[in-house]
């Protein structure tokens, strides 16, 4: 049975408690034990946003691709709340099929980060054309993302039409 998007809701809260530990981790990492990393946020937005790309999505990236995978057959929060994600062939899904699964999901949150990078950057007074529709591709996909889930038989994001995968109870 597809798993809806309450459950699926509950689950990633559950995530984001490991998630928010993580974050929690890294800012004192970063404030106490080595306040260098600071600087790589205090010159170019490039490196800025390389830094805070490799400190926060690529491991929280990693958390998901590889705890969704067969290898471990789901985050903690969806092992809490027994669901699990499949592929077309209603097995697990490999490592590859997970990267993309969470990569695709991820992309309005990266997508935010670049914006918020530039913001910070330019200052609000001298938004461009591209950054609003940066912004709008922000909340567009977010509302395709949820809507998809509501409006589908088996309840799937676009996320997962696009990669392959389904999101179910387990039994």
């Amino acid at each position: 049975m597809a798993a809806g998007v309450w459950i699926r809701a509950r689950a990633f809260l559950w995530d984001y408690l490991w998630i928010s530990l993580y974050l929690v981790l890294l800012a004192v990492v970063t404030v106490f034990v080595i306040p260098d990393i600071q600087g790589l946020f205090q010159g170019s937005l490039a490196v800025a946003q390389l830094a805070g790309f490799l400190l926060v999505t690529v491991p929280v990236s990693l958390y998901f691709a590889v705890f969704d995978s067969k290898h471990f057959n789901g985050t903690f929060g969806k092992r809490k709340m027994a669901i699990q994600v499949i592929g077309r062939n209603g097995k697990a899904v490999g490592l590859m099929r997970s990267a993309v699964r969470t990569s695709l999901k991820f992309t309005p949150w990266e997508l935010s980060h670049f914006l918020v990078y530039r913001l910070a950057g330019n200052g609000a007074e001298s938004v461009s054309l591209i950054l609003m529709l940066v912004g709008a591709s922000i909340y567009g996909l977010l509302f395709l993302y949820v809507l998809s889930v509501f409006l589908s038989k088996d309840k799937r994001a676009l996320y997962d039409w696009l990669s392959g995968t389904k999101v179910i109870r387990k039994e």
